[in-house]
């Protein structure tokens, strides 16, 4: 994908996020619910892939990767409506009249970078958490796992609109790509040299 693709794909999901869309509980749930219908019919899929990448058996496959997002995604499910729920905070002295509450909100648009080694558990898992969250998110798994990059591809094609969840695939040109943007939260897993070119990038924009 093009510099210019990536950018016009960030645009579409920075405008649909300004709509409001992705807050209510009942959009965030419906999300989650489809995501996990997908990995459990896509499951074989995933189970070949994650061989062919990684020569993982199929135990290791759902102990180590597929088994656990399914967890992170039930327990999101069942926990969503209380995380979202505003809190009672104590109230500054100096504000003594007033009564002060959390109230979680979402960042908006968010990358989410994975490595090679549990590519689909790095991916999904932080998804499910930003789509939980009521963001919208692009996806960049390693070039370095294509059999499962590719599945993630299909899986995300399957469930959503490029405007609300996308998967970027490619190399070192789409993760420079896609450093050069603005993104309001970035979720990255990998070696520690790339980790301080993804804080480098991100601190321009004080991301």
């Amino acid at each position: 994908m093009t510099e210019s693709e990536i950018r016009k794909l960030l645009e579409r999901q920075r405008t649909f996020f300004s709509t409001g869309k992705t807050l209510p509980v009942s959009f965030r749930l419906r999300q989650l619910e489809k995501l996990k219908r997908s990995i459990q019919k896509n499951e074989p899929l995933l189970r070949h892939a994650l061989k062919k990448d990684l020569g993982k058996s199929n135990m290791e496959s759902y102990m180590c990767e597929i088994g656990l997002t399914l967890s992170e995604l039930t327990w999101m499910q069942k926990h969503l409506r209380s995380l979202m729920r505003s809190k009672r905070v104590s109230t500054p002295v100096a504000q003594f009249a007033a009564k002060s509450f959390r109230s979680p909100s979402p960042y908006g648009t968010v990358l989410i970078m994975s490595p090679w080694n549990y590519p689909f558990l790095l991916t999904i898992e932080p998804l499910v958490d930003a789509i939980a969250a009521g963001n919208t998110v692009i996806l960049k798994p390693s070039a370095y796992s294509p059999a499962t990059s590719e599945v993630i591809r299909l899986l995300i094609h399957e469930c959503f609109d490029e405007k609300y969840v996308a998967t970027v695939t490619g190399g070192r040109a789409e993760n420079t790509h896609l450093l050069s943007l603005h993104f309001d939260y970035i979720f990255f897993t990998g070696s520690q040299s790339v980790g301080k070119e993804v804080m480098r990038k991100a601190s321009e924009h004080l991301t």
